[in-house]
């Protein structure tokens, strides 16, 4: 059996303002490419279809257009909703398109029903069971009924972990019944000891959002969402695809990818990650504003996204406007001038006590609020100043 796993596509999503549809276009194409070629059985996508709960049209027509063209490469296509996505709207078809080879699961009582999928090379079939993000407080009362085992011990007040536990109950109960199937759970949460980058939506404040990873022993693979960075927790058996383009400047170093999970007869994953190679690349560059704009080492960031991050005294006038004259894709601008050290109050008391006169008082003060000392013509111009004063350069 061979499975493409891939999430967290955020259709219609945009970086500090510039639309990325086409960009996400071009990383669908090649994820139907990969489908097809690798002759796959299965595609999950586990997750944060869209960006927000109502995506824009041609979100949704992309959307459309790239679940046709997987179907025609003979992989059937199993998708859950993530907590970007709207539940109901995004799988108010499944049941018609289940018929055609099409699940888009976000109905949390409805996940102990498996996907059945029959491998084209033949063996055993695989159960594949859609399991949609999980809000404690909204899929929690439903999920602990009474007629469940250990009921009586659900705490009052569910997290991500006892919520998750009480649908994976249903899942094995039914799983149980399948003694010749191998399976795999397509899930989107937080699994503790997953590495975050800044572009996710926190699902909770603190770590009550962590679901153990072992939680989910017993499965064959797990395909995971939520987290945008590809990366395993439990050898390839337990893994995050991460996201076809990165969304954020703490992803651009990101290898951004899907994988291909060979499952064997016993149930054993083989995983190859596939980069996708596609999209705008990000960088981050640092220095004074001239040297950003003249220096050739920086040739290879004008094509790219930029975050600048000038370390000039003063942020120069129309910085922006000048950096895009030679990085048209400058996306972020920030200012981080040298540290500053200012004195202390009674710092400053003992140099007023301590200093022998006018020029060496001043010069005391402009250090202060430069954090910095007078250059010789900045020495000069205090000189002068105290002259024109009447005050002399002594005291």
């Amino acid at each position: 059996m061979r499975l493409l796993h891939t999430s967290d596509w955020h259709l219609g999503r945009s970086f500090h303002g510039a639309s990325l549809l086409q960009e996400q276009a071009v990383a669908l194409a090649r994820i139907v490419e990969l489908a097809r070629d690798g002759a796959v059985d299965a595609v999950l996508i586990a997750g944060d279809l869209y960006d927000r709960a109502i995506p824009p049209a041609e979100a949704v027509q992309l959307f459309n257009d790239t679940l046709a063209q997987l179907r025609e490469t003979g992989a059937a296509v199993v998708a859950i909703a993530g907590n970007h996505d709207s539940h109901v709207r995004v799988s108010v078809y499944d049941p018609l398109l289940a018929s055609f080879g099409v699940t888009i699961r976000g109905e949390v009582r409805r996940a102990h029903e498996p996907v059945l999928v029959s491998p084209r090379l033949g063996g055993a079939p695989v159960a594949i069971y859609p399991l949609p993000y999980l809000e404690p407080a909204v899929d929690g009362p439903g999920l602990a009924s009474p007629e469940d085992e250990g009921a009586a011990t659900i705490p009052a007040r569910l997290r991500h972990e006892d919520v998750t536990r009480l649908a994976l109950e249903r899942i094995r109960r039914d799983l149980q019944g399948r003694p010749n199937h191998r399976s795999v759970l397509v899930a989107h949460t937080f699994v503790a000891g997953g590495e975050t980058s800044e572009s996710e939506r926190e699902l909770t404040i603190g770590n009550v959002d962590r679901v153990s990873v072992e939680a989910f022993a017993g499965f064959d693979y797990v395909a995971l969402g939520h987290l945008h960075g590809s990366q395993q927790l439990d050898g390839p058996r337990v893994a995050y695809s991460g996201t076809p383009l990165p969304y954020s400047f703490s992803e651009q170093h990101h290898t951004k990818s899907v994988r291909i999970v060979e499952l064997d007869a016993a149930g054993n994953a083989a995983v190859e990650i596939v980069p996708l190679q596609v999209g705008r690349t990000l960088c981050t560059i640092e220095g004074g504003i001239e040297p950003l704009l003249r220096d050739p080492q920086f040739t290879s960031a004008e094509e790219a996204r930029v975050r600048v991050i000038l370390s000039d005294e003063v942020l120069p006038l129309q910085a922006m406007a000048r950096l895009r004259r030679r990085f048209p894709h400058v996306a972020e601008l920030r200012h981080r001038p040298p540290e500053v050290l200012r004195s202390t109050a009674s710092e400053r008391n003992q140099q007023v006590q301590q200093a022998a006169s006018p020029l060496e008082l001043a010069s005391a003060f402009f250090a202060d609020q430069q954090g910095r000392a007078a250059s010789p013509d900045e020495a000069e111009l205090l000189r002068e100043a105290l002259a024109a004063a009447g005050r002399g350069g002594e005291r």
